[in-house]
């Protein structure tokens, strides 16, 4: 990513988890970050060069893949470059010393709610209000200082505002972790490159997508995610977002490649990067 001052983007209000993945993917090196209010901005800012390089969440532990992401980074033609898994620990943050039965409504990401579900289930008088981001939860808390309102954001981001944490590890699924990806405007594949990403669209007909599949088995090659979506003006067709093992050098994956286009289907290589070891820690 060569050594000169790094433009860094990333979307929500500084405290949130996108803040926090940048800071922790770009550790140790000369970095400076930029918030964009949508995720579509941050994309756009990579590609007119506004910034070298977006950080956008795009898989989550607990609800999945994150479609809007996918949708942008293939619309615009973006490169994934690295990725950055992080922990994600709900709470909830209150203005002063507000105490749960003085709270009405809550404000988070509507991630954050949907994570939150077995909370908001249990205490049924709190109303979930769904908002931008988690962090602009907590600051739109702090700026009001109502003793009916509460966040559901991380604690960076009661660090952040000066909010108090009335109650920690609020998410349904303690084991909560997002996946970001660090986008580019051109492709950088490094010698430790292990993972790919790739958007493959298949003949409309039986079989397409176990014969596409079964090429990746008799190399075998690993596939980490999948995930399909609408293909615009083609009703019930889909492109597929694939993550696989491997370097586009590898024998293997080459095999499998050409074995995928022999069967009349298309691949775009959206990224070929280092994967984040996070999680074959725990």
């Amino acid at each position: 990513m060569g050594q000169a001052k790094r433009r860094i983007g990333h979307q929500g209000v500084p405290g949130a988890y996108s803040d926090l993945a940048a800071t922790s993917f770009f550790a140790g090196m000369d970095y400076e970050k930029k918030a964009f209010p949508y995720f579509e901005d941050v994309v756009v800012a990579v590609m007119d060069g506004t910034i070298d390089y977006g950080v956008l969440p795009i898989e989550n532990s607990s609800t999945g893949g994150i479609t809007d992401v996918y949708d942008l980074i293939r619309k615009y033609h973006a490169y994934i470059v690295g990725e950055k898994i992080v922990k994600v620990e709900h709470c909830l943050l209150v203005y002063d010393d507000t105490q749960l039965e003085e709270i009405r409504e809550v404000y988070s990401h509507p991630q954050g709610l949907s994570q939150c579900h077995a909370f908001f289930r249990s205490h049924p008088f709190l109303r979930a209000v769904p908002c931008s981001n988690t962090a602009e939860a907590a600051r739109m808390v702090a700026e009001r200082k109502k003793r009916t309102l509460a966040a559901v954001a991380g604690i960076q981001a009661a660090e952040t505002y000066g909010l108090s944490v009335l109650m920690r590890g609020i998410q349904t699924n303690q084991s909560n972790y997002t996946r970001f990806v660090i986008i580019g405007k051109k492709k950088e594949i490094s010698p430790k490159a292990d993972k790919m990403t790739l958007v493959v669209t298949l003949p409309h007909e039986p079989g397409s997508l176990y014969r596409v599949l079964s090429h990746f088995d008799e190399e075998s090659i690993n596939m980490t995610n999948i995930e399909s979506r609408p293909i615009p003006g083609r009703p019930w067709e889909y492109f597929f977002h694939m993550d696989i093992s491997g370097h586009e050098t590898d024998e293997a994956v080459q095999r499998a490649l050409r074995g995928i286009q022999g069967e009349r289907a298309h691949y775009t290589l959206l990224g070929n990067y280092e994967a984040d070891g996070t999680m074959s820690h725990l």
